[in-house]
């Protein structure tokens, strides 16, 4: 009888599995990959005059027929994992094939490569599309709202009006730089096969040129050789991929907390779709909790600490040792919650909704006091002597007297020859602060529009 689902003790495979992720980084998926080496080692075996067509045929077959349970019952018996793997491809191939299996290869040279292999496939064809589709979400909901005024936030305090295009705007610009940059690095983890201490002891037994013979294996998989490496490879092309794949997921997690305030009763501009038959809370029924975006800062939190593993792998001594065994079998998990955070994140912001009489409402709730900033630069540029000061007392006196600033303002002696030298468009912003908001609008026109030409959206 096989393991109920629910018996399970990550919650990526009881809760958060995703199909896509699964073909490249579950067991099944790592299995195969494993395969593609060595099926990629008899190739080239072949191509270099070492063993015959035939053999790559068998090699080929035995590979296509290797199941990861049968893999993991060779290894209860032999306790190795590689060898287990080659003694199952070699139980289906003939005498005549089975010494060109794992023929100059240490077990490494699998792993390490297989893990290169997948590991770019998965972000490029899993992760990266992913983020692209959340990029197109969030162009066209910032191009949307280019122009939909929206106070801005500073320390959770209200700032200087800024539009809520504007605002996603910057998640647009930063999102494209992190897809971008995970396009590159995942082109860029090498491979190795370079034998048991990096030295190519055994491939140059064979070949005058055993990098040469290195980088024709690799080239099977689409990739190229580390310029050094000992039994495993260096490990820093993948930490430097899955910080990028951090840097990601802080990016997703800033947002959620963004919209997940912006959801709070009292501010209530956005909202998340909330189901006919939802429940917010199991005993307040009126509740409609910001779930999603609560969910996903939540898995932000695992991402950053499993990232931690990823950092302390770095350490090998001399050649190579153990210390990474257990630990590197859970780098998956990381880009498994940044897909799951990032569908979610997609699907959410597709359907968010925003409310433009809170907009409104919070925009004029302190009473004009957040173009404090403009009065006091315009008596500056008027030559006032304390132009902050005094803009500062009369917010104080505006919200001690519960009046607007701009009443305030009229109501002042000394303020009255400053008001006469105003432009009539500085007077009407005084009167409405929505028009001073600078180029936000322009700016999240252009950068929207900027990362949709480039990615093609």
């Amino acid at each position: 009888m096989g393991r109920n689902l629910f018996d399970s003790l990550s919650p990526v495979d009881y809760r958060y599995w995703d199909e896509e992720v699964a073909k490249y980084l579950s067991e099944n998926g790592f299995t195969r990959y494993k395969l593609l080496v060595e099926l990629a080692l008899v190739k080239v075996l072949h191509r270099r005059g070492i063993c015959p067509e035939v053999a790559v045929q068998e090699v080929e077959a035995a590979c296509g027929q290797v199941t990861t349970d049968e893999v993991y019952e060779e290894e209860d018996r032999i306790r190795h994992d590689i060898r287990a793997l080659v003694n199952c491809v070699r139980a289906k191939v003939s005498e005549s094939a089975k010494p060109y299996i794992h023929m100059t290869a240490t077990s490494y040279d699998i792993i390490d490569t297989a893990n290169a292999t997948r590991y770019k496939d998965v972000v490029q064809k899993v992760l990266v599309p992913s983020l692209m589709k959340l990029e197109g979400v969030l162009i066209t909901t910032a191009l949307r709202e280019a122009e939909t005024v929206q106070v801005g936030r500073t320390h959770g305090q209200h700032a200087v009006p800024i539009t809520f295009g504007f605002a996603l705007a910057g998640y647009v610009s930063r999102l494209g730089g992190c897809i971008e940059a995970l396009k590159s690095l995942a082109t860029e983890l090498p491979g190795k096969f370079s034998g048991a201490v990096g030295a190519y002891n055994a491939s140059s037994l064979f070949f005058d040129d055993p990098e040469g013979f290195e980088a024709e294996v690799l080239a099977e998989l689409g990739l190229t050789p580390a310029e050094h490496s000992t039994q495993i490879v260096p490990p820093e092309a993948m930490i430097r991929l899955f910080s990028e794949v951090v840097v990601a997921m802080g990016i997703l997690a800033n947002l959620a907390r963004d919209m997940r305030n912006l959801q709070r009763t009292e501010i209530g501009e956005v909202g998340e779709e909330f189901g006919a038959d939802q429940v917010g809370s199991s005993t307040m029924p009126q509740k409609r909790n910001p779930i999603n975006f609560e969910n996903i800062e939540s898995m932000w939190k695992i991402v950053v600490a499993r990232f931690q593993t990823v950092l302390m792998d770095q350490v090998s001594e001399h050649q190579r040792d153990l210390t990474n065994s257990a630990s590197a079998r859970t780098y998956g998990e990381i880009i498994a919650y940044v897909v799951s955070a990032t569908k979610r994140m997609t699907r959410t912001m597709r359907k968010l909704t925003v409310d433009r009489p809170n907009l409104e409402r919070n925009l004029v709730i302190q009473k004009g006091s957040v173009v404090a900033e403009l009065l006091y630069i315009i008596l500056a540029a008027q030559g006032h002597p304390d132009a902050h000061e005094k803009v500062r007392v009369l917010t104080l006196q505006a919200e001690r007297e519960k009046r607007s600033l701009e009443e305030v303002v009229a109501g002042d002696a000394e303020m009255k020859d400053y008001l006469k030298k105003m432009t009539p468009h500085q007077r009407q912003i005084l009167s409405n602060p929505s028009l001073y908001t600078g180029i936000a609008a322009k700016k999240a026109k252009v950068v929207a529009k900027e990362w949709k030409q480039k990615f093609g959206l």
